[in-house]
């Protein structure tokens, strides 16, 4: 499509300079302007970049003529800027979390139903090559009824947290960085929830008691009077299925997958470890997926030490890259190949006014699991009934029809490797 847009960034950070290249190239977008309350940062950012309008006020940047925003900010001003710009005409893509409460995800519903205009939450784990793959095993019937899935998001506070909450926190940064991890939850809910369609409706949570010596995880040492570092969930779905979900911030682990899912069925399973990918069937047959589903991975630039190595991954072979914008090419990549994908979801959605998969409604479902939770890790444990905000208008049309979500080679191999029911004792006679 020959439309463009015009783009406003807000927040000039680490995670940021990863998409303004993206948002700057991709040929729906007209113009980029740059937002950063750190000025010197805003200025070093827009040279970089070959930026020329910049602004320091996020409010000056909704006064502008842009037609779309993408918030890079703090997390726990996500939910008042969409709903702010949203409310300005300004159609949004966030990073995540989409908020930390369910009156704010209500909100941010409202203020989508009440302008129309497109809200994209940019989580990364939809286009990871294990989600993609997943998602098409499923639809193939090859998983046969869910039973059981396991997601976890494992990343410890040492890699690339501190520096990220000393930016962004001022002096009372541990303030900040004791965020519950049960808040940042949707890494691990957005893989299950996307793949099968079911929401996640009850759940008993526990939390493990911070012994660092850092402080950060202790009762009145930050805003959430949060003490836990490290939270466990089970949840029940809504198709009779069970879901274990850890949220580590204080982890052993610092390579390989860091974000990882595995779901059981009862024809099929897909499992996921820190350097492998694993698919089993009731055939007894077993296909070890690292081929397909590793990703390359880029040098680390000018990014400082201590990151995790899934920030400069790049694509698999499961990725459909050649639905992406050619301009694209050559342009660095990043969490499993999904930057590329999230950058030009957000656009075509702009171009045709079609949902695009992480939406609103879906951002509520991938949320809302983990601020349960982490009421539930409160109460050592209790089962608690978790809400939901709805679905989508009826008429509403979506963007992932229309376009290709499994590359060639991917989709001949799950053809190829189908499960052949016909030869199983179903115990029928």
């Amino acid at each position: 499509m020959s439309v463009t847009f015009k783009i406003g960034i807000c927040g000039a950070g680490q995670f940021a300079q990863c998409f303004i290249p993206l948002f700057k190239m991709h040929p729906g977008v007209s113009d980029v302007v740059l937002c950063d309350v750190d000025a010197a940062r805003c200025k070093s950012s827009a040279c970089k970049h070959g930026i020329q309008s910049m602004v320091e006020k996020f409010d000056d940047l909704l006064n502008s003529d842009i037609d779309a925003v993408a918030i890079f900010t703090p997390r726990h001003d996500h939910a008042e800027f969409s709903i702010k710009a949203l409310k300005a005409g300004k159609h949004v893509y966030c990073a995540v979390p989409a908020a930390q409460t369910i009156d704010e995800l209500q909100a941010l519903i409202n203020a989508v139903n009440e302008t129309g205009l497109i809200y994209m939450m940019g989580e990364t784990s939809y286009y990871y090559p294990a989600s993609i793959y997943c998602r098409h095993r499923y639809k193939a019937g090859h998983l046969g009824d869910f039973v059981y899935g396991e997601g976890e998001y494992l990343h410890d506070m040492a890699h690339g947290f501190y520096s990220a909450y000393r930016h962004n926190g001022g002096t009372e940064w541990k303030k900040r960085a004791g965020f519950p991890p049960m808040l940042y939850p949707t890494h691990s809910t957005s893989m299950l929830v996307s793949v099968t369609g079911a929401s996640l409706s009850r759940v008993s949570c526990l939390g493990y008691r911070d012994k660092h010596a850092d402080g950060i995880f202790q009762k009145n040492a930050n805003y959430w009077d949060n003490e836990f570092s490290n939270e466990t969930a089970l949840f029940r779905t809504t198709n009779g299925g069970m879901f274990r979900v850890n949220e580590f911030r204080r982890i052993g682990i610092g390579a390989g997958n860091s974000v990882r899912t595995s779901i059981f069925g009862t024809y099929g399973s897909f499992e996921q470890q820190s350097d492998s990918h694993i698919w089993s069937d009731i055939n007894k047959k077993l296909y070890s997926l690292n081929e397909l589903l590793d990703c390359d991975c880029h040098d680390k630039g000018t990014v400082e030490d201590g990151i995790q190595s899934d920030f400069f991954t790049g694509t698999a072979i499961v990725h459909p890259t050649d639905r992406l914008p050619d301009s694209f090419k050559g342009l660095r990549n990043g969490h499993y190949g999904s930057h590329h994908f999230l950058v030009d979801d957000f656009v075509r959605s702009l171009q045709t006014g079609y949902l695009p998969p992480n939406h609103v409604w879906a951002a509520a479902k991938y949320t809302i699991p983990g601020i349960i939770a982490h009421q539930s890790a409160l109460k050592e444990g209790e089962l608690i009934d978790i809400p939901e905000l709805g679905e989508p208008p009826a008429q509403a049309e979506y963007l992932e029809k229309t376009l290709q979500t499994i590359s060639e080679a991917g989709q001949k191999h799950i053809d190829s490797t189908a499960p052949d029911l016909t030869a199983v004792d179903m115990g029928e006679g």
